[in-house]
């Protein structure tokens, strides 16, 4: 039976991932940074899924706990800055990890980057990515790129509230009268839901070519159609606004405070602007993003999905 390694097993892209490595009758074993692993308890809803830390100070434990492992399928990334996660060592872990599966003699490497990456970007999320992306491709195991922008799709414990930007708009026009668009809104994204985006990603460690895809869904409505979307499934009643880009982040930085919370970033905002959420390549998904909306707006907003309390406050 043949051993794949998942990165975040447990959470959202990396749960899908293994739910699908598992489903064609691949054995998972997951690193994680989980604070219950690192304290050797066992997760709930771990089952069979072979459950160790994901610590980069240790580079020779990482290399023993990839040995045996034909594929390596690596979804870690740092969003935000947080503390002691910052971009900068973001890059750093990836590479320590992309070194020591060359070490361990892993066969391939699967790794989600995002939509445009790139070196020149003025956006350090994008050139992060790239700069990982050229280290991979210089370790000399045989690899896989999928670029995604966006993720939709629900997940076992969280259900629709998981996907964090859709389920959050819903949120803020269920609570709040008005709701701002910037600069119109007539910029567009391509988002690819969850398990699209994990079958992609299994077939993806299928191959024995170095290849690059950006994972994309069918849909590609502008960000006002989008929220247009949300608004009609939510049957809320705010009022869409334009408003001056410029004003959008210092508001999402308000908001995020009331809710404890990073809303959005100044950086997602611009990038998201520019237009580096979609992508004219065909799509590699299946799932229409306005129908799920359609069909999950009596559950999308409900709950608001706080990323602070669920990847660094929260015990997981």
């Amino acid at each position: 039976m043949q051993t794949d390694v998942v990165t975040g097993a447990f959470g959202y892209s990396g749960a899908a991932i293994a739910r699908e490595l598992r489903a064609a009758g691949h054995q998972v074993r997951t690193l994680t940074g989980h604070p219950r692993v690192q304290t050797d308890q066992r997760l709930p809803g771990a089952g069979d899924i072979d459950t160790r830390p994901l610590d980069f100070s240790d580079p020779e434990a990482l290399v023993k706990d990839l040995t045996g492992a034909h594929t390596l399928y690596c979804t870690y990334w740092v969003r935000f800055p947080h503390g002691s996660s910052t971009r900068e060592s973001a890059v750093t872990n990836s590479k320590v990890l992309f070194d020591a599966a060359a070490r361990a003699g892993v066969e391939r490497i699967v790794y989600i980057s995002i939509l445009h990456a790139d070196a020149g970007s003025p956006y350090p999320y994008f050139s992060g990515k790239a700069e990982v992306e050229r280290h991979l491709a210089a370790t000399g195991v045989p690899y896989a790129i999928a670029r995604p922008s966006i993720l939709f799709g629900s997940s076992d414990g969280l259900g629709s509230a998981a996907s964090v930007l859709v389920n959050n708009i819903a949120w803020l026009l269920r609570h709040l009268p008005v709701f701002g668009i910037g600069d119109g809104g007539g910029y567009r994204v391509r988002p690819i839901e969850v398990d699209d985006l994990a079958r992609l990603c299994a077939e993806l460690g299928g191959r024995t070519d170095n290849v690059t895809v950006d994972a994309v869904g069918p849909d590609a409505p502008t960000f006002r159609e989008l929220v247009t979307a949300i608004r009609s499934a939510t049957g809320s009643r705010a009022l869409l606004v334009p408003a001056p880009g410029w004003l959008i982040p210092p508001l999402a930085t308000a908001l995020g405070a009331a809710l404890r919370d990073v809303l959005l970033t100044t950086e997602e905002y611009r990038a998201m602007a520019d237009g580096l959420a979609t992508s004219d390549s065909p799509s590699t998904g299946q799932v229409s993003l306005m129908d799920w909306i359609a069909a999950h707006g009596g559950e999308l907003g409900r709950t608001y999905a706080n990323e602070l309390d669920r990847h660094y406050r929260q015990a997981r």
